[in-house]
């Protein structure tokens, strides 16, 4: 492995506790594996061991108790930076997915280690014998890594006197493993059980139960190779070469500006969801944040700054996992570019994406109808991307324009929860006005607007018909795109 590559995997987070001596096993080989010239060039490398007392001795799942200490041990890693978990438990790996879909570090996968080396030492060995316990055996853990045709999995049978069988004896024993015992007869029970798999034709033999591990160099001379599980899932860690794992794309949503909007934004990402199930649609998380100072103020008047608020709304959101940041309030656009470069996950830019969609819609398209808050359109930012893409802004008179700040921020205006009346009549003023000047597509740049006009085209009172584009909609779609992987999150549509 390259210096660059071992210093992009150097920290490590070993998760101990449901073998506490086979823990420390790996622990020991993943430093015996690294090839540092000095003790500078190592891993840094954190074990976190916390014992719990386990009724069946390990024979039987996890229980509640222990998978939550495990994913607690995750998060504690994942708060101190730790950049890769180790996780040397076979049984904890039958729930490695369940962890994997609830934490964001990498967890490396043991039976992909062992089915990595098995294909490069042991092409020709097609036929696996697995020395673990009656619970990994019943899970079909080993058979979801090494499925037929290309590989049979064989396992040790059970003792004929109706005994446990040997493997679990060894192990599990009063005398086993476990118990510390790593000479004498846990050895020679382990020994019989691999020359059972031989007997049943096994061209290879894999210890399924880490503690084995611990012992494996004393089972020598048998006509089948006997690999140490534990040193190549160390091998595999040090090696770097291996993904991330499966994670489902979360996206998070800065909240609160204004309430209502958010839960508009979230009914539009639904809906805009193919699903037939709930664990089709997306993860989300929101942090609603409805004490963020309100923006039009900031922009046109002295209101508070905004800035730190909306940045820490959005580190919180980082700290969650996001994998993008979806902010529904246009005028809040406006601070995107200050914060953006601080933060190490993308916000989808709602004004960009509506911009790109008006491109692609309606090709033929020169002015484009704006109704948006006073402080959006003093900031000029749907002007600039607009012009970006050779459009010309279209906005309201200042007669009108107030009218459209008392739709939306008026005693009746919806944000006071209002969308009939007064808020109506003012609000479709300013689309007649803005069909009489022309426009033909008009952008309701003020996620509040939605509410009022929530249908995609308006019969002004002329009688022509035009279209209404809805940002909110827009970056619903750009956001289950981005998260169903139809589109690349580096696709220019991203601040940064």
């Amino acid at each position: 492995m390259t210096r660059a590559a071992m210093s992009a995997r150097r920290s490590l987070g070993v998760v101990g506790g449901l073998g506490p001596l086979a823990s420390a096993d790996v622990f020991f080989k993943l430093v015996k594996s690294t090839p540092a010239r000095s003790d500078g060039e190592h891993f840094d490398v954190v074990f976190e061991q916390h014992p719990y007392q386990d009724p069946s001795g390990g024979i039987e799942p996890v229980s509640a108790e222990g998978k939550l200490r495990i994913y607690d041990t995750i998060r504690d890693f994942e708060r101190r930076g730790i950049a890769t978990i180790v996780l040397p438990s076979f049984v904890s790996h039958t729930f490695i997915d369940e962890l994997r879909e609830n934490v964001h570090t990498p967890i490396v996968d043991m039976l992909d280690a062992l089915r990595a080396h098995l294909r490069r030492r042991f092409p020709g060995a097609r036929r696996i014998g697995v020395l673990t316990s009656d619970y990994v055996r019943n899970q079909r853990l080993f058979e979801k890594y090494f499925p037929q045709p290309e590989f049979e999995v064989l396992y040790a049978r059970p003792a004929p006197d109706g005994r446990p069988d040997r493997v679990t004896r060894a192990v599990y024993g009063e005398e086993g493993i476990k118990a510390g015992n790593l000479h004498g007869r846990p050895v020679e029970l382990l020994r019989e059980a691999c020359e059972d798999l031989i007997a049943q034709g096994a061209h290879v033999l894999v210890p399924g139960l880490t503690e084995i591990g611990l012992v494996v160099s004393q089972i020598d001379l048998l006509d089948a190779p006997l690999i140490d599980s534990n040193l190549i899932y160390a091998q595999y860690v040090v090696s770097g070469e291996y993904g991330g794992g499966s994670r489902a794309f979360k996206v998070g949503v800065v909240g609160g500006v204004g309430p209502a909007a958010t839960v508009d934004f979230m009914r539009k990402l639904v809906r805009n969801t193919p699903a037939t199930r709930d664990q089709d649609h997306l993860k989300v998380l929101v942090e609603q944040n409805p004490q963020i100072p309100d923006r039009t103020e900031n922009l046109i008047s002295d209101g508070p700054d905004p800035t730190i608020s909306l940045y820490a709304t959005c580190r919180k959101l980082e700290d969650g996992d996001a994998d993008i940041i979806a902010i529904p309030c246009n005028t809040a656009h406006a601070y995107v570019e200050r914060i953006q470069p601080y933060l190490n996950v993308p916000i989808v830019n709602m004004l960009t994406v509506t911009v790109d969609y008006l491109r692609s819609t309606f090709p033929a398209l020169r002015e484009v109808g704006l109704l948006a808050t006073s402080g959006t359109i003093a900031s000029g930012v749907y002007e600039k991307a607009l012009e970006t893409a050779g459009l010309t802004q279209v906005v309201p008179g200042p007669a009108l324009q107030a009218r459209v700040m008392n739709a939306i921020y008026g005693p009746q205006g919806v944000k006071a929860g209002f969308t009939s009346g007064a808020c109506m009549d003012d609000i479709c003023s300013a689309v007649d006005a803005l069909v009489e000047r022309g426009v033909e597509v008009i952008v309701l740049g003020c996620t509040e607007l939605p509410l009022l006009l929530p249908e995609g085209e308006f019969t002004a009172g002329n009688g022509r018909t035009i279209r209404l584009a809805d940002p909110t909609a827009i970056l619903a779609r750009r956001c289950v795109a981005y998260a169903r992987g139809e589109e690349s999150v580096d696709s220019g549509h991203v601040q940064g």
